[in-house]
């Protein structure tokens, strides 16, 4: 299935659909993001303190000081 984006005037969109339901194409709603809800979402976004993010360097710089192991 091939996926088709067209941009209708107003005037003629729905007799656009309508034929083109006719042919069994399925036309897919326009989501319309609300601005309120994402700024909700990114509050609950938690951040993580210096301290925290420490734990990950260190880590990074021990496994830099790996060496492979001769045989």
């Amino acid at each position: 299935m091939e996926r088709l984006v067209i941009n209708i005037p107003n005037s003629k969109s729905s007799l656009v659909k309508q034929i083109l339901k006719g042919l069994g194409v399925t036309i897919q709603k326009e989501s319309v993001s609300d601005a309120s809800a994402y700024k909700k979402k990114l509050t609950k976004v938690s951040t993580w303190s210096e301290e925290e993010l420490n734990v990950f360097e260190e880590s990074k710089k021990a496994f830099g000081d790996l060496k492979p192991e001769q045989w």
